[in-house]
């Protein structure tokens, strides 16, 4: 048997600096011509080489034959998908002119060989159209293998080719040969024109199993014919055996897709509609120089709230959809919220007035059941990427909030064409009950997730617990970097760990229901499994004591004192009876040779290293900074280990006195007053080696 290939791993070598690079100078700097950059970058121009990537070649031929029908130009369309692998779009619009552009080259070649060439510019061609970059029907061409191009103008039929985006024509035999010129190839009625486009998407660019999608045009051509009222568009897929052929029309607009989307959910409101035109000035470049140019933009929106929960809100652009949004949606969203809570503002359910605060709808409350067609109408709007999924036009977010507040204020209130008091009552309701869902749902998921954080033995999640109970004892560490260590280095039979993520509510000042939501003092009740307040049972307590491992700072002294205040308040028994220890952790490790000694003050510091120093010891000295920083040996040593570990114990002493100044120290340091817990600090402040000048 042969022996086994070893393994290969390919990595790119990076080169030493010893290595000669390569010179960057001019000769590094690529220019490409003509089409090659599409071709290069093809995401860059229809986002990805993959179905989505092909099906946006045909959109790109089919917007700009809804342009011209958009404009009045035509009202029949067609749409083949050949079996061939190619794919035709024919309209009855204006034709491409087929005059001289320059140099020779007629306006049709330069139309589909380069860039940013087209009659959408601003210069009267169209009011507002789909395409407005110029570069949908040369990048077509530049990533095809095969294009056909036939003309309908002055009564004959004009015909460009281009294969391997070269202009030229195919003589009888079967030959290419390249020229600018148009070929006459039939005659037609002088007052017939229109356009014909066939292109062969390019094998070598697209993914293998790139396809289009018969019913994803399909969908797309009915939601034209609802932006197009009127307007006939046929689309035949001759792909499959025998060929389906399906021709789309609408006369209801906006209203009819609202119609079609809504299914057969059941309406709250009739069909509303809001309409509204503005005025906007941009700033673009015109001859080379900014100028200000005023726009109109044309909104129209048709909606329905229906019973369902779902939401449906789509977007146009003049014909062009946009699935990912934009500053249409954004204005629409925007001021549907801001409408609907003044209309329950005013109307005031009684259903909402226990909510107080929290009455208000949001977002989603809003758009509960809503179907939405909003369609904003302007002269070269500037989407977000040439793919135009998304508008970026920011004066539009302003135009369509206007409309749309001031056409749902009339509807609201009734003045609105079409607006029916049932229909405002039956949505008031509905959208009362959205909002009244929603807080109760977010109070009914409060309540889960606290009870989430109790594992499948009702004991918290974050509970690393021992096997022994009730001998054992509860390590209280704060936060999960030390609890990491801490659960390695314990001896588990006996020593259980508790990390407290959050922050500890304070039970001298906060309300019972505070501390029972808080959900660390939580996890501590339901950890000693013994209650709290009145009813805390120490005998019922699961472990013998209860250790506080904090950091030895004063962050690690604050939560021990939170700590220790919700002990005092609501556990007070593990306090009377002594039950309760602080671990007292290293501030220093001295490393000398092969020992190590720890120290727990500054004062030990400073006193060791001067007799280290005396005695001409070397050593190096490491800080804590938290337990978190103690590997699980030093962690084991000094705050784990019953016989070298140090713990303070926690009373509150047996004596009267000593009740009532433990009693009196959390009044007046953790306690709501604020008076005299300023008096203590500012009394006793010498006392802490600096006096307080107030």
């Amino acid at each position: 048997m042969a022996p086994s290939s070893p393994s290969i791993t390919s990595r790119a070598r990076t080169p030493k600096m010893s290595e000669k690079m390569p010179d960057y100078d001019a000769s590094a700097i690529e220019v490409l011509e003509g089409l090659e950059a599409v071709r290069k970058r093809p995401g860059m121009y229809i986002g990805g080489t993959g179905s989505g990537g092909l099906t946006h070649l045909l959109w790109e031929m089919i917007d700009n034959a809804v342009d011209e029908a958009a404009a009045g130009h035509g009202k029949l369309i067609e749409i083949t998908l050949h079996d061939d692998g190619s794919y035709e779009v024919i309209d009855r619009g204006r034709g491409i002119p087929i005059d001289i552009k320059h140099d020779n080259i007629t306006a049709v070649e330069v139309v589909f060989t380069e860039l940013h060439a087209g009659g959408k510019f601003g210069n009267g061609a169209y009011g507002a159209s789909g395409g407005l970059h110029g570069v949908g029907a040369s990048v077509v061409n530049a990533l095809s293998s095969r294009m056909e191009v036939d003309v309908n103008r002055k009564g004959a039929t004009h015909r460009l080719e281009f294969k391997d985006r070269i202009a030229g024509h195919t003589d009888s035999a079967g030959r290419f040969r390249a020229s600018h010129k148009l070929k006459r190839v039939g005659r037609v009625s002088a007052g017939r024109t229109g356009t014909r486009v066939r292109f062969w998407p390019d094998a070598g660019i697209f993914d293998p199993a790139a396809t289009v999608d018969f019913d994803e045009v399909r969908e797309r051509i009915e939601q034209v014919c609802f932006l197009v009222p009127k307007v006939k568009i046929s689309i035949a897929d001759r792909r499959r055996d025998p060929a389906v052929v399906e021709q789309i029309v609408s006369s209801g607009g906006l209203g009819d897709f609202v119609d079609k989307l809504s299914g057969d959910n059941e309406p709250v409101t009739g069909l509303i509609r809001l309409t509204g035109s503005e005025s906007f000035t941009e700033r673009v470049p015109v001859d080379g120089k900014l100028t200000d140019v005023e726009r109109q933009c044309d909104v129209e929106i048709a909606m329905r709230w229906t019973r369902s929960y779902d939401t449906r809100i789509v977007g146009f652009v003049n014909t062009i959809p946009t699935p990912e949004g934009g500053t249409h949606i954004a204005g629409f969203e925007r001021a549907l919220t801001a409408s609907v809570n003044t209309a329950l503002s005013e109307a005031d359910p009684r259903k909402l007035r226990r909510l107080k605060d929290d009455a208000r709808a949001q977002r989603e409350d809003a758009q509960e059941g809503l179907i939405a067609v909003v369609r904003a109408t302007f002269a070269e709007p500037q989407f977000r990427g040439q793919t135009k999924r998304e508008l970026g036009t920011p004066q539009v977010q302003r135009i369509v909030a206007n409309v749309v507040r001031e056409g749902l204020r009339a509807w609201f209130d009734g003045s609105a064409p079409g607006s029916r008091k049932v229909h405002v009552r039956a949505l008031i309701d509905k959208l009362a009950d959205a909002v009244l869902n929603r807080v109760e749902s977010r109070r009914a998921l409060d309540q889960r997730r606290k009870a989430a954080a109790l594992g499948s033995n009702g004991m918290p999640d974050k509970l690393a617990d021992c096997r022994l109970h009730p001998d054992g004892e509860l390590l209280i560490v704060e936060g999960d970097s030390a609890a990491g260590p801490a659960k390695r280095a314990r001896d588990s039979a006996w020593q259980a760990v508790l990390p407290l993520r959050g922050k500890v509510v304070n039970a001298g000042k906060g309300t019972l229901r505070a501390v029972l939501d808080n959900a660390e003092a939580t996890a501590l009740f339901t950890a000693l499994g013994a209650g709290s307040g009145p009813d805390f049972d120490a005998d019922g307590c699961r472990y013998e004591r209860v250790v506080l491992l904090a950091d030895a700072d004063v962050d690690g002294s604050h939560i021990r004192c939170l700590v220790l205040t919700l002990m005092y308040h609501y556990m007070r028994p593990l306090l009377e009876a002594g039950r309760v220890y602080a671990a007292q952790p290293p501030t220093h490790a001295f490393t000398i040779g092969q020992e190590k000694r720890f120290v727990y003050s500054e004062a030990e510091r400073d006193a060791l290293m001067a007799e280290l120093d005396t005695a001409g010891r070397r050593y190096r000295l490491t800080r804590f900074k938290g337990l978190g920083e103690m590997d699980d040996d030093e962690l084991f040593e000094t705050t784990l280990n019953p016989e070298t570990r140090v713990l303070r114990k926690i009373t509150l002493g047996e004596a009267r006195a000593s009740q009532e100044q433990a009693k009196r120290a959390f009044s007046v340091m953790m306690g709501a007053a604020v008076e005299p817990r300023r008096e203590f600090i500012v009394k006793h402040s010498s006392d802490y080696g600096q006096a307080l000048d107030i």
